[in-house]
């Protein structure tokens, strides 16, 4: 079982979550809803967990097949519904920047493995979007 401590930083919507490690993040929402501006909002932590679920994955996946991965960057997007409540993602799009001398044909077997089959954030979001993804590799 995964736990997660959220607490209230101040008296409006600025919270901290922490996880059993002792791991801290923080969360906000907007001005215009009555925040600061001080953390993540929760719909913006879950596109930042997908980045962070696809990176393991595929540093994972090119280590294995022996690849000379120097770093990875990605910028992900989403649209969520508009004029609804609750407002859910309909489309999200990751693009992977893999730096190093990596096999184009590897890498993206690395990047379609993770975004539609391993990564357990992106198929959750499948339920409810449509996932796209785009790479490019540079040396």
């Amino acid at each position: 079982m995964i736990k997660i401590e959220l607490r209230r930083l101040n008296d409006a919507f600025h919270m901290e979550a922490r996880n059993e490690a002792g791991n801290t993040v923080q969360m906000d929402s907007s001005p215009e809803a009555g925040g600061s501006n001080l953390g993540m909002r929760p719909m913006q932590m879950l596109l930042a967990a997908m980045g962070g679920c696809s990176s393991i994955d595929v540093v994972s996946i090119l280590k294995k097949q022996r690849q000379d991965l120097k770093d990875i960057q990605i910028t992900i997007t989403g649209e969520r519904e508009k004029d609804a409540t609750p407002s859910l993602y309909t489309e999200v799009h990751a693009h992977f920047k893999l730096f190093g001398d990596i096999d184009q044909d590897k890498a993206e077997k690395a990047v379609s493995l993770s975004v539609e089959k391993y990564c357990s954030v992106a198929k959750t979001l499948e339920k409810t979007a449509k996932i796209t993804y785009s790479l490019e590799v540079i040396r």
